[in-house]
């Protein structure tokens, strides 16, 4: 689903106890929750194959969910233990959003230690991908320039929806090319909100530590 500039090799385990497990579901509503054995079968047990990027606390695969719906399976490291508070953030900030230029979460898996997020998959994978030859259709993508501008316009109309028409405003604080997503139509679909900010609803402005990933 995206590239992210994060290593991460192990394979997620259902197998060891997570301490914080009751306290992360709690924070959790108005979300499908998946069985890990649901997307460990989508992804059959999460095969290198399947792996289509790697982010800031984790890997991304691609599977297949019950019915045939193709999702974007986003894995969080286990040795993340900032991720947690992230992978949370990203759960509780999308999930109460809605945009054609955001992505679409489908839900999240809480089990034991795995903490995973579904999305929707998207055929062209990040921007920076996408430009550097790495997309699914990537062969038979001509980036002209008015490809160019609709998708920088997309991306500002994403940001002005999160900053003018959610309640409380959000500030995604981590925009970069490997953070917008493609589909096949090439509609740009901003993406990890990990490190999402809300602003309180009667503030002019905010100030906040610097934040980002390279």
């Amino acid at each position: 689903m995206t590239c992210f500039p994060f290593s991460f090799s192990k394979t997620p385990s259902s197998s060891r106890q997570h301490p914080d497990n009751d306290e992360d579901i709690s924070s959790i509503h108005d979300v499908k929750i998946y069985t890990f054995k649901e997307l460990r079968n989508a992804t059959d047990n999460f095969s290198p194959a399947n792996k289509i990027g790697e982010g800031g606390f984790g890997s991304v695969y691609m599977g297949r969910l019950k019915g045939g719906k193709l999702a974007a399976i986003k894995v969080l490291s286990a040795e993340s233990r900032q991720g947690v508070k992230e992978f949370l953030t990203e759960i509780n900030v999308i999930s109460a959003v809605e945009h054609e230029n955001l992505v679409k979460l489908y839900g999240c898996c809480v089990e034991k230690n795995n903490r995973i997020l579904v999305y929707n998959y998207l055929e062209n994978n990040s921007l920076s991908r996408t430009l550097l030859g790495g997309g699914h259709n990537s062969d038979s993508i001509y980036f002209d320039w008015r490809t160019r501008c609709r998708i920088c316009i997309g991306v500002a109309r994403g940001l002005a929806f999160l900053h003018e028409e959610v309640r409380p405003p959000i500030i995604h604080r981590d925009i970069k090319a490997s953070n917008i997503l493609l589909d096949k139509d090439l509609t740009p679909k901003i993406s990890d909100f990990g490190l999402a900010k809300l602003i309180p609803a009667n503030a002019t402005h905010v100030s906040t530590r610097v934040a980002g990933t390279l």
